[in-house]
């Protein structure tokens, strides 16, 4: 297995040839690009000497004319890691600058991509800096955030690259991911349902999707066949995704169930409304018209049917509260014989890139994951997932 390791002008830049042999003793295959501030901390001879491969510098190449050479590269890595990641290379992926080597790589890499940044604690806290890597999240992409410590400028805080097994371990286990789900069909839920009143007014809530978008992307990532079953949010698909879009209850249920069938793995991540009005008007409520009561009808409970039919599937619910989540986690997945769980405190989670969750197995194991990016969630749960899915198939082979 290949991966390209793109290192950036850093004073951590030396730490990228640790990384390099942690990743060579595990039999990866590593193509070093380098960027010209890189080559002022560290020679190109030094990862040449001990990966036996020359390390790419820049865009032309004299005796290089048969190929393209960020083109070649980027069909042949399973990933692409840039350790360190300046904030000068952040902000040229997030905002598709291609002026170098790396950079243009990056445009051209279909791979999943993983960054280590390291820079000074201002910088690292920088508005700016935080609103690029909050793009990159959303695409998709990985981090391993710095830590705490005396940086090189001589302040303390954090922006100190990440610990080397650390980066190392987080690269192994990605690459091993790539095919984790491979041959299994997903199905996931994401954002809210829409239940009309009129033409022009409706009942909703505040789900962003961007919990189930990231689920649906780790599942991709992962190898998985997905389907994405979302009501009107304002994200874009995930690549290789097939999204089926909803907009009420009704609709989400229709779709769920004629899918339904046809699935190894149901994670309902949609927040689904759980009343809707009880009679729509085909014409705009006038003011004077409006009811002093709003007459409410509750909605199908979707997961709760899943569960009554259900075969072989794995099935994943979220149950979001306020206060401790969890009795009532624990209670809802009872009832609707679920697998798994995943419960929060909605406080602050609605359009947010993290929250912190309860991942509660019916079989008694609950992790606890605080603060953490929802990829980072969505990934956690599929591991969850994939080892029910193995215990369940060793214990039909016994």
């Amino acid at each position: 297995m290949k991966i390209a390791l793109g290192v950036t002008g850093c004073i951590a830049a030396y730490k990228a040839v640790e990384v390099m042999r942690g990743l060579q003793k595990a039999g990866v295959t590593v193509q070093v690009v380098m960027t010209r501030s890189a080559r002022r901390f560290l020679s190109p001879l030094t990862f040449e000497a001990l990966s036996g491969e020359p390390v790419l510098t820049g865009m032309f190449r004299s005796g290089a004319n048969e190929e393209i050479g960020h083109i070649r590269i980027a069909q042949e890595i399973a990933l692409l890691a840039v350790v360190p990641a300046t904030a000068n290379m952040i902000g040229k992926f997030a905002h598709g600058i291609a002026d170098d080597f790396l950079s243009t790589l990056y445009l051209a890499c279909p791979a999943p991509v993983l960054l280590a940044p390291a820079m000074n604690v201002e910088m690292w806290g920088h508005p700016a800096v935080r609103a690029n890597i909050a793009v990159l999240r959303e695409r998709g992409h990985l981090f391993v955030d710095p830590e705490p410590g005396v940086l090189a400028c001589g302040m303390e805080g954090e922006g100190k690259l990440a610990d080397v097994d650390r980066i190392v371990t987080r690269i192994l286990g990605t690459l091993r991911q790539g095919e984790s789900l491979a041959g299994l069909k997903v199905l996931v839920t994401a954002g809210p349902t829409i239940e009309d009143l009129d033409p022009v007014r409706f009942i909703s809530n505040r789900s962003s999707g961007k919990m189930g978008y990231a689920v649906a992307r780790a599942a991709r990532q992962r190898g998985a066949e997905v389907v994405l079953i979302s009501g009107p949010v304002r994200l874009e698909p995930p690549y290789g995704v097939r999204l089926v879009p909803v907009r009420s209850a009704r609709e989400m249920k229709d779709a769920v169930l004629e899918a339904f069938p046809h699935v190894d793995v149901v994670i309902k991540a949609a927040a689904v409304a759980d009343y809707r009005p009880a009679a729509y008007a085909a014409e705009k409520l006038k003011k004077t018209g409006l009811p002093s009561q709003l007459e409410l009808v509750p909605t199908d409970d979707i997961l709760a049917e899943l569960g009554a039919v259900r075969k072989d599937q794995v099935l994943v619910g979220f149950s979001a509260e306020t206060g401790d989540p969890r009795p009532h986690a624990t209670s809802k997945m009872e009832q609707k014989n679920l697998d798994m769980i995943v419960a929060n405190d909605v406080a602050g989670v609605f359009g947010a890139d993290t929250a912190s969750v309860y991942i509660m197995l019916r079989e008694g194991e609950t992790v606890t994951m605080a603060g953490a990016p929802k990829l980072e969630i969505a990934h956690r749960i599929l591991d969850l997932v994939l080892g029910l899915r193995n215990r369940r198939t060793a214990g039909r082979a016994s």
